[in-house]
C-alpha cells in the first residue's frame, strides 16, 4: 500500500497544480450544508406525502440511512486519496476500469441533465413574473450566467454557491423554528395539532408498510447531491480535512433538514390536503398567516434551483476534466485555464445541457423524456459503486496498510454489505413501481450502451496501438494500412 500511496501522491500534486485550490473551507462548509436543500425538498416532498402519508417520515428516514452509510464510505476513500474524479477513480481502482468509465460518464450525464430541468423550472418560475419574456429565452440566460460564474475561476463559483447555500439554509431554519413554535403553543393565534393530523386520517402510515418502501425508491433521488464536497474538495488546501470534516455532517444534515422539514409538514396539516400535494411549504406558511408566502417560497425554489444548476456546471465539468484526464475523454477537456478552470469542460458540459434544454421544448415527450428517464437511477448506480469498490479497496488497503485510515466505516464489512443489499433492493423496487419504471428500463438500458462503449473504445483503441507499433517496427503487417 506504501508503493500505491507513492503512486497517487505525484497524481494528486499534478492535480493540484492544474485545478488550483481556490475554494476556501467556508466555502465548502456552505456547499456541504445545502448540498440536500434543493426543489426535491421543496416541492418534491408534497408527492412522497400524497402516497405515503405521515409514513414519508419512515421513508426519509430509511434512504437517508443508506445515504449516510454510502457517505462515510466515500469519506473513507476520500481522505485517503482525494482526488477530483472521486468515486469514479475509486471504481477504477476497485472494480475495473469499465466501472470508473461507466461511474463517470453515467454521473456526468446525469448532471447535465440536471441542469437543463433545473433551468426549465427556473425559467417557469421568472416567467411568471415576467411573462413577456419566452421561458426557452430565460433557461438559456441561466445557463450562460452561471457558465460565466464557472468560468472565471472556481473561487468565483465558490462564492456564488456560498450564498445561495446561506439563503437556503436560513430559510429552512426559519421554516423550522416557526413549524416547532406553532406544534409548542407559542404562537396563540394558532391552535397546536397535537398528534391529530399524524393519526387521525387513516392512522400513521394509511396505504400500508408498501408505500414506506416505495416512497424510499422516490426519496432517494432527493439526496444525490450529498456527495459534491468529495469531488469539490480536491480544489481545497487541505482535501483531507474538508472532506472528513464536510462528510462527517451528512448525518446531522439530513436529520434536520429533510427529516426535520417532513415531520412538521405532516404534523402541521392533514397528508391528504390537497393545497400539502401541491406546494407543502406554501400551504404550511399560509396556514400560520405569513404574508406572500406563495412568493416568498417561489424566491427560495428559485434559488435552490439555482444553486443546483450551479452544482451541477461544476460537478459535470470536474467529472468531464478527471474523464480526459484518465483517457476516458477526448484530452482537450483536460485543459486549464491560467486560473486553474478546465474552461473547455464546462463549455462542453453547458453545450450538452444547451441541448437538452432545447429538447425539453421542441420534444418534450420524446427525447426529453428518454434523457430524462435514462439519468433517473444513476444515482443508485452511482451509490453501489462506491460501495462495491469501498468493499473493495477497504480489504486491499487494510492488508497492505492498516493504519491509512482517517475515517473508518462503522461494522466493516457487514454494514457495507447490508448497504449494498439495500441499494439493490431499491433499484428492483423500482422496477415494480409504475412512476418509476421508465427511469429503471431507460436508466438500465443507457448504463449497458455506456459498458459497451468503453469494450468497444478499448478494443479500438488498442487495435490503432497494434498497427502504430507494426508501423514502427516495420512488420509487413503495415503495407495493409
Amino acid at each position: 500500500m506504501k508503493q500505491q500511496q507513492e503512486e497517487l501522491k505525484p497524481g494528486l500534486k499534478q492535480q493540484q497544480e492544474e485545478l488550483k485550490p481556490g475554494l476556501k473551507q467556508r466555502h465548502l462548509t456552505m456547499i456541504s450544508l445545502s448540498g440536500v436543500i434543493g426543489a426535491g425538498l421543496f416541492v418534491g416532498s408534497g408527492i412522497i406525502i400524497g402516497q405515503t402519508g405521515p409514513g414519508a417520515i419512515l421513508s426519509y428516514v430509511l434512504a437517508g440511512l443508506i445515504v449516510v452509510l454510502v457517505m462515510r464510505m466515500l469519506g473513507e476513500m476520500a481522505t485517503v486519496n482525494p482526488n477530483t474524479g472521486s468515486f469514479a477513480v475509486y471504481a477504477r481502482e476497485g472494480i475495473g476500469e469499465w466501472a470508473g468509465f461507466t461511474t463517470g460518464w453515467l454521473y456526468w450525464f446525469f448532471w447535465v441533465i440536471v441542469i437543463a430541468l433545473e433551468a426549465t423550472a427556473g425559467a417557469a418560475i421568472i416567467h411568471s413574473w415576467l411573462p413577456s419574456v419566452p421561458v426557452w429565452v430565460i433557461s438559456l440566460s441561466l445557463i450562460i450566467l452561471l457558465k460565466l460564474t464557472n468560468i472565471f475561476s472556481v473561487k468565483s463559483f465558490g462564492e456564488f454557491e456560498y450564498w445561495f447555500s446561506i439563503i437556503k439554509i436560513i430559510s429552512i431554519i426559519l421554516f423550522l423554528c416557526l413549524g416547532v413554535a406553532v406544534i409548542l403553543g407559542f404562537i396563540p393565534t394558532i391552535k397546536p395539532p397535537g398528534a391529530s393530523n399524524l393519526l387521525n386520517f387513516g392512522g400513521f402510515i394509511p396505504n400500508g408498510l408498501s408505500s414506506v418502501l416505495v416512497g424510499v425508491a422516490i426519496v432517494f433521488h432527493a439526496f444525490v447531491g450529498v456527495e459534491i464536497p468529495a469531488i469539490a474538495a480536491g480544489e481545497t488546501s487541505d482535501p483531507v480535512k474538508s472532506v472528513r470534516s464536510a462528510l462527517n455532517s451528512v448525518v446531522w444534515r439530513i436529520l434536520i433538514f429533510y427529516i426535520g422539514s417532513i415531520a412538521i409538514l405532516v404534523t402541521l396539516l392533514p397528508w391528504n390536503s390537497a393545497s400539502l400535494l401541491k406546494s407543502p411549504f406554501v400551504a404550511v406558511l399560509e396556514m400560520m398567516g405569513i404574508p406572500s408566502a406563495a412568493l416568498i417560497m417561489n424566491i427560495v425554489i428559485l434559488i435552490a434551483l439555482l444553486s443546483c444548476l450551479n452544482s451541477g456546471l461544476y460537478t459535470s465539468s470536474r467529472m468531464l476534466f478527471s474523464l480526459a484526464q484518465k483517457g476516458d475523454a477526448p484530452k482537450l477537456f483536460s485543459k486549464v485555464s491560467k486560473n486553474g478552470v478546465p474552461i473547455l469542460a464546462v463549455v462542453g458540459s453547458t453545450i450538452f445541457a444547451f441541448i437538452s434544454t432545447i429538447f425539453s421544448y421542441v420534444s418534450p415527450d420524446k427525447i426529453f423524456f428518454f434523457l430524462v428517464n435514462s439519468s433517473g437511477g444513476v444515482g443508485i448506480l452511482v451509490y453501489l459503486a462506491i460501495a462495491v469498490s469501498h468493499l473493495r479497496l477497504r480489504k486491499r488497503m487494510e492488508k497492505e496498510n492498516p493504519g491509512i485510515f482517517k475515517i473508518k466505516m462503522w461494522l466493516f464489512p457487514y454494514l457495507t454489505y447490508v448497504t449494498i443489499l439495500s441499494m439493490i433492493s431499491v433499484l428492483i423496487l423500482m422496477a415494480f413501481i409504475d412512476s418509476q419504471r421508465p427511469q429503471f428500463i431507460f436508466t438500465m438500458l443507457f448504463s449497458l450502451i455506456v459498458i459497451c462503449s468503453f469494450f468497444f473504445l478499448r478494443r479500438k483503441k488498442a487495435k490503432y496501438m497494434e498497427n502504430e507499433l507494426n508501423i514502427v517496427s516495420g512488420s509487413p503487417n503495415s503495407e495493409k494500412l
